[in-house]
């Protein structure tokens, strides 16, 4: 490998350890001002929208809240973005570790984002 070719290497990398950085940063914001804007809708309309004992069972049921402008529904999906930041980086930290060619590192964050989405099948399950 010439000089070159490490430095665009070098380079690229780099432009990846900053865009994962990026990736957190926007996550955290984005999920705090939905959850911002949920909470608002809570106190101008003072209701959730929902009974004090609800609780979300499925996905469509958050959409539904969503759709219809329901506080705790925007809150929840402020969390779930919150949730979702890091398996996002996650991703990108595979793609990073294959243009290291770091397949070991590869392997185990392959074997890290499959871990977190069963955990995420299993507890919309439950």
């Amino acid at each position: 490998m010439t000089n070159n070719e490490k430095k665009a290497t070098s380079q690229e990398m780099e432009q990846i350890e900053t865009t994962i950085g990026k990736i957190l940063r926007y996550g955290v914001i984005i999920s705090s001002i939905v959850m911002i804007i949920g909470l608002i809708m809570y106190v101008i309309m003072g209701s959730t929208g929902y009974t004090e004992s609800f609780h979300y069972n499925s996905i469509s049921e958050l959409i539904n809240g969503i759709i219809n402008f329901k506080p705790y529904a925007i809150m929840m999906l402020g969390l779930l973005l919150l949730i979702l930041t890091p398996v996002l980086r996650v991703v990108v930290s595979i793609y990073s570790f294959y243009k290291e060619k770091d397949y070991l590192y590869v392997y185990i964050t392959v074997f890290v984002l499959i871990i977190l989405i069963i955990s995420f099948i299993i507890g919309i399950e439950h």
